[in-house]
């Protein structure tokens, strides 16, 4: 393993266009300790991050990731409280900026934070001096998703670069999609993008990227294919003709799977519509590491906080 020689220690984590390989790099090594954690049996606690306080505010619904966090922060030895926006004072209308102020004032280390508003994470990096970790701002970055998704591939590859990887489905509206693709193409992946053309920004047009208007063009050959959530709640009507007729051309089946290599990796960063972007049968298939994804997910989770709050220092 080569050694580390970057550092995220007092860094806010907002989105991954700005991290270099090294820092991802670092990243993905420290998770694969911290993996090592949580699947041994008995005490899980590290005492890394005791005496820290961590605020995970969440403005959208999550599970998978809100109890990710909350579980990573736990396991390293710190003191978690989750704020749910629809039982805090944001209700009565206080704003962004006087809840995030708000939280400093009680002493928090970091802020975790999910809002529905594009550089809402930005934003709070200029309001607080709390490190904050992006949980999702909108449409704009999902930063732990995407090292999660890396972290996932190359357990099962044991490589990162020359992979070529198929992002299929709703890239306009996907966060992940575009923390997907700078993460990925920094560390030297193909990726090849595929949804109606209605789904698919024209913004990444750059080396390492490829568009495609036709799924089977994509995934043909593929090493991954990522699977992303039709995300209905954040369409307008129109985008595609029927949820029936997006099945049918674009969604992820036994049969479309055929084009792929045979050890093609399936991932999706859930929750899933299935029988709409993905089959029954090949979420639960052999190919599938989706649930693999969700405890990678408490890893990366860990490996961020450690490295923020605690310099990755033992």
């Amino acid at each position: 393993m080569e050694k580390d020689s970057a550092s995220l220690f007092g860094k806010s984590i907002v989105a991954l266009e700005n991290f270099s390989s090294e820092e991802i790099r670092l990243v993905l090594n420290t998770a694969r300790k911290m993996k090592q954690i949580i699947r041994r049996g008995g005490d899980k606690k590290l005492p890394n991050l005791r005496g820290k306080a961590i605020v995970n505010l969440f403005y959208e619904p999550s599970t998978r990731t809100r109890t990710s966090f909350e579980l990573a922060g736990k396991y390293l030895g710190a003191d978690v409280v989750s704020i749910n926006s629809s039982t805090s004072s944001i209700v009565k209308g206080e704003s962004l900026r006087d809840t995030l102020k708000t939280i400093e004032a009680m002493g928090v280390d970091a802020i975790v934070m999910r809002h529905k508003a594009e550089g809402s994470a930005d934003f709070a990096t200029k309001v607080v001096k709390s490190i904050i970790i992006n949980a999702g701002d909108g449409a704009h970055a999902h930063p732990s998703q995407a090292l999660l998704d890396l972290f996932t591939i190359e357990q099962h590859k044991g490589r990162l670069a020359g992979l070529k990887v198929a992002i299929v489905g709703d890239i306009l509206h996907s966060r992940v999609a575009r923390s997907d693709v700078y993460a990925m193409t920094k560390m030297g992946m193909k990726v090849h993008l595929a949804g109606p053309k209605t789904l698919l920004p024209r913004f990444f047009d750059f080396e390492g990227v490829k568009v495609h208007e036709e799924v089977n063009n994509a995934i043909i050959n593929a090493d991954v294919i990522n699977v992303l959530r039709i995300q209905l709640e954040r369409q307008q009507a129109g985008l595609f003709p029927s949820t029936r007729e997006y099945s049918q051309v674009f969604g992820i089946n036994e049969e479309r799977l055929r084009l792929a290599k045979d050890d093609v990796l399936i991932l999706h960063p859930g929750p899933q519509n299935k029988g709409l972007e993905i089959s029954t049968k090949v979420t639960y298939g052999e190919n599938s590491a989706i649930q693999e994804q969700v405890q990678n997910g408490v890893a990366i989770r860990m490996a961020l906080l450690d490295l923020t709050l605690n310099g990755g220092a033992k």
